[in-house]
Protein backbone atom coordinates (compact mmCIF):
# COMPACT_ATOMS: atom_id res chain seq x y z
CA UNK A 1 0.00 0.00 0.00
CA UNK A 2 1.24 3.48 -0.87
CA UNK A 3 1.80 5.52 2.26
CA UNK A 4 -0.24 8.64 2.91
CA UNK A 5 2.50 11.23 2.28
CA UNK A 6 3.45 9.60 -1.01
CA UNK A 7 -0.20 9.59 -2.10
CA UNK A 8 -0.61 13.28 -1.25
CA UNK A 9 2.11 14.13 -3.74
CA UNK A 10 0.28 12.27 -6.50
CA UNK A 11 -3.00 13.92 -5.57
CA UNK A 12 -1.44 17.38 -5.61
CA UNK A 13 0.25 16.79 -8.95
CA UNK A 14 -2.88 15.34 -10.55
CA UNK A 15 -5.15 18.09 -9.20
CA UNK A 16 -2.82 20.81 -10.47
CA UNK A 17 -2.51 19.08 -13.85
CA UNK A 18 -6.31 18.81 -14.18
CA UNK A 19 -6.82 22.42 -13.13
CA UNK A 20 -4.27 23.52 -15.74
CA UNK A 21 -6.50 22.10 -18.48
CA UNK A 22 -9.53 24.14 -17.43
CA UNK A 23 -11.99 24.41 -14.59
CA UNK A 24 -12.46 21.19 -12.63
CA UNK A 25 -14.35 20.38 -9.45
CA UNK A 26 -13.30 18.05 -6.68
CA UNK A 27 -15.72 15.21 -7.40
CA UNK A 28 -14.40 15.01 -10.98
CA UNK A 29 -10.86 14.64 -9.68
CA UNK A 30 -11.92 11.95 -7.18
CA UNK A 31 -13.75 9.98 -9.88
CA UNK A 32 -10.86 10.19 -12.33
CA UNK A 33 -8.33 9.12 -9.73
CA UNK A 34 -10.57 6.20 -8.78
CA UNK A 35 -10.53 5.12 -12.44
CA UNK A 36 -6.72 5.24 -12.24
CA UNK A 37 -6.73 2.99 -9.17
CA UNK A 38 -6.41 5.66 -6.45
CA UNK A 39 -9.29 5.75 -3.98
CA UNK A 40 -9.48 9.20 -2.41
CA UNK A 41 -11.62 10.50 0.36
CA UNK A 42 -12.77 14.11 0.50
CA UNK A 43 -10.51 14.40 3.56
CA UNK A 44 -7.51 13.77 1.33
CA UNK A 45 -8.48 15.77 -1.74
CA UNK A 46 -10.00 18.96 -0.35
CA UNK A 47 -7.12 19.89 1.98
CA UNK A 48 -4.85 19.46 -1.05
CA UNK A 49 -7.02 21.76 -3.17
CA UNK A 50 -7.13 24.31 -0.34
CA UNK A 51 -3.33 24.17 -0.06
CA UNK A 52 -3.01 24.80 -3.81
CA UNK A 53 -5.39 27.73 -3.39
CA UNK A 54 -3.40 29.19 -0.48
CA UNK A 55 -0.15 28.78 -2.44
CA UNK A 56 -1.65 30.74 -5.33
CA UNK A 57 -1.44 27.80 -7.73
CA UNK A 58 -5.21 27.66 -8.38
CA UNK A 59 -8.21 29.95 -8.18
CA UNK A 60 -11.73 28.88 -7.28
CA UNK A 61 -15.16 29.93 -8.55
CA UNK A 62 -18.62 28.69 -7.79
CA UNK A 63 -20.44 27.19 -10.78
CA UNK A 64 -23.73 25.41 -11.18
CA UNK A 65 -23.15 21.90 -12.53
CA UNK A 66 -26.20 19.70 -13.11
CA UNK A 67 -28.23 21.87 -10.75
CA UNK A 68 -25.64 21.82 -7.94
CA UNK A 69 -23.26 24.55 -6.93
CA UNK A 70 -19.70 23.31 -7.29
CA UNK A 71 -16.38 24.93 -6.46
CA UNK A 72 -14.41 24.82 -9.70
CA UNK A 73 -10.65 25.10 -9.57
CA UNK A 74 -8.46 26.50 -12.35
CA UNK A 75 -4.67 26.77 -12.41
CA UNK A 76 -3.10 30.21 -12.28
CA UNK A 77 -0.08 31.22 -14.37
CA UNK A 78 2.05 30.47 -11.29
CA UNK A 79 0.47 27.03 -10.96
CA UNK A 80 1.01 26.20 -14.63
CA UNK A 81 4.65 27.27 -14.36
CA UNK A 82 5.13 25.17 -11.25
CA UNK A 83 3.49 22.20 -12.95
CA UNK A 84 5.84 22.51 -15.94
CA UNK A 85 8.86 22.55 -13.60
CA UNK A 86 7.62 19.52 -11.66
CA UNK A 87 6.88 17.58 -14.85
CA UNK A 88 10.37 18.30 -16.18
CA UNK A 89 12.05 17.18 -12.96
CA UNK A 90 9.78 14.15 -12.67
CA UNK A 91 10.61 13.12 -16.26
CA UNK A 92 14.32 13.13 -15.40
CA UNK A 93 13.66 11.06 -12.28
CA UNK A 94 11.47 8.58 -14.17
CA UNK A 95 14.15 8.06 -16.81
CA UNK A 96 16.65 7.36 -14.03
CA UNK A 97 14.38 4.89 -12.22
CA UNK A 98 13.05 3.06 -15.27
Amino acid sequence: MIDRDFLRGFVKLYALWRASGGAVYGLEIMQEMRELGFTLSPGTLYPTLHALLEEGDVTVRNRTVKGKIRKCYRATAKGRKELAEVRERLAVLMRKIF
